[in-house]
């Protein structure tokens, strides 16, 4: 494999994220809107220092806000999601008949987004706590912070698996590629990972049923292991459910994979 073709497939599309400035503008200035709602909502709802609230006290909430930026920023992308719009317009093809893996091509081009967003984050995370002075958690335990990396690789697989299993349904529904790409982003990727609050304000039932799911895996699971909210054994049960995930979704890939592309060359697309 010729790691430097991916390298520069990379490079390219970071230059493409300032192409379109206005875009990337919006996007960030949406995130971060949208840490602010939650900063100013929690900072209420904590008003008082003492106060603890679904095992969360100031600090704790405080550090989960200001975390999902930074986890999301690592874990999610919109560009491996392109997958649909290349298979409507039938450019996939020219992927296909390249040297270059199709799978490999996206995570290069999905891992650039990623970079580019974190240093964006961590500039906007920074002017934040230089303005609002909140109190953020810092995890010494180094045995929580090696498994907080590990909770974030394997997020970074399953976002990368989920994204591709969505933008491969036009191979068979053309139609709706948009739409799904639409609910994943807003109803797993924002509400059913703990994008938008912690899943800790649902009931607990629906908490664990969320949990046989890949979702709050997401960003729910790393940010509760760097802030030491579950035991070990929590630790280790969510580790393995995530992991037993990202395998069940690579083989449930190649299947759907080998079926798309028989009935997008039947189609002659």
């Amino acid at each position: 494999m010729n790691l430097q073709k991916y390298f520069s497939i990379a490079k390219i599309s970071i230059q493409s994220e300032f192409a379109y400035r206005l875009n990337f503008v919006m996007w960030r200035v949406r995130n971060v809107v949208q840490i602010l709602l939650m900063f100013f909502l929690w900072t209420t709802v904590f008003f008082n220092p003492d106060t603890v609230l679904f095992g969360y006290d100031q600090g704790k909430i405080i550090t989960y806000v200001f975390g999902v930026l930074v986890v999301r920023a690592i874990v999610t992308s919109t560009r491996v999601m392109e997958l649909a719009v290349d298979i409507n317009r039938g450019d996939l093809s020219n992927f296909l008949l390249k040297p270059i893996g199709v799978f490999r091509y996206y995570f290069a081009r999905d891992a650039a987004s990623k970079v580019l967003n974190l240093s964006f984050a961590v500039i906007e995370i920074g002017i934040l706590i230089l303005i609002f002075r909140p109190e953020i958690l810092i995890q010494q335990n180094i045995v929580l912070v090696l498994l907080f990396i590990y909770s974030l690789i394997v997020s970074v697989i399953l976002f990368f698996e989920l994204a591709l299993l969505t933008g491969m349904i036009p191979f068979w529904m053309p139609e709706a590629g948009w739409s799904a790409q639409f609910l994943f982003m807003v109803i797993i990727v924002e509400f059913l990972s703990g994008g938008v609050f912690p899943l800790d304000v649902f009931p607990k039932l629906i908490v664990n049923v969320l949990h046989a799911s890949p979702f709050p895996y997401l960003i729910f699971f790393p940010l509760q292991v760097y802030l030491g909210k579950l035991t070990m054994t929590a630790v280790v049960g969510g580790g393995i459910v995530s992991t037993v995930w990202a395998v069940i979704l690579y083989f449930l890939i190649k299947n759907f994979w080998n079926k798309g592309i028989v009935r997008y060359s039947s189609e002659g697309r």
